[in-house]
C-alpha cells in the first residue's frame, strides 16, 4: 500500500499528477484513511505504469482512458479493439507528420530565397511572400537580385556613384 507521495515517489510524477488522474478516472485510490488521504494497492501502482507507459509513446489521456477500459476488461474485448486504438493513432500520428513536413518544406522554401543580408526589409521576399497569393517556390530575393544588379553595374563600371 502506498500513500500519494510514495507512490509519486516512485513513479517519479507529482502528487498534483496522481490526483489529476484521479479526477480524470483513470487512477482511484484503492481506498482512503480515516483523515482523506489517499491509498494505493499494488495494483493501482500497476494502472499507473501503464498509464505512464501509453502516455510516453504518445497516447492522449482520453486514449490511455480507453486502453484502461478494455485492460480492466479483456475478456469482453477483442484484440482488434486495442490494435485499432493503437492503429487510430498511427493515422493520427502519421498525419501530423505530413503536416510537419509540409511546415517544414514551405518554411525551407521561404529560407532559401531570403538572402538574410542587412538591407531594409522594405523588399523582403519573405514577408512578400506571406503576403501574396502564389506558391512559396516562385519567391525571390529581391534584396538579392538588386545586390546581383549593383553587382553587375559596378563591374561594368556603370555605377559613377
Amino acid at each position: 500500500m502506498y500513500r500519494i507521495g510514495e507512490l509519486a515517489l516512485r513513479y517519479q510524477v507529482k502528487t498534483d499528477t496522481l490526483r489529476f488522474y484521479d479526477k480524470q478516472g483513470l487512477l482511484t485510490p484503492s481506498s482512503r484513511t480515516e483523515s482523506g488521504y489517499r491509498i494505493y494497492s499494488e495494483n493501482d501502482a500497476e494502472h499507473l505504469s501503464f498509464i505512464l507507459r501509453a502516455k510516453a509513446i504518445g497516447f492522449s489521456l482520453t486514449e490511455i482512458a480507453e486502453l484502461l477500459s478494455i485492460e480492466l476488461d479483456r475478456a469482453n474485448w477483442a484484440c482488434a479493439d486495442v490494435k485499432g486504438v493503437v492503429d487510430n493513432k498511427l493515422q493520427h500520428l502519421r498525419a501530423q507528420i505530413d503536416e510537419l513536413n509540409y511546415f517544414n518544406n514551405a518554411l525551407q522554401r521561404l529560407s532559401d530565397a531570403c538572402c538574410g543580408g542587412p538591407e531594409s526589409a522594405e523588399n523582403c521576399s519573405i514577408l512578400e511572400g506571406l503576403q501574396s497569393d502564389s506558391d512559396s517556390d516562385s519567391i525571390i530575393c529581391a534584396n538579392r537580385s538588386q545586390k546581383k544588379k549593383q553587382s553587375h553595374s559596378i563591374k561594368n563600371g556603370q555605377n559613377k556613384g
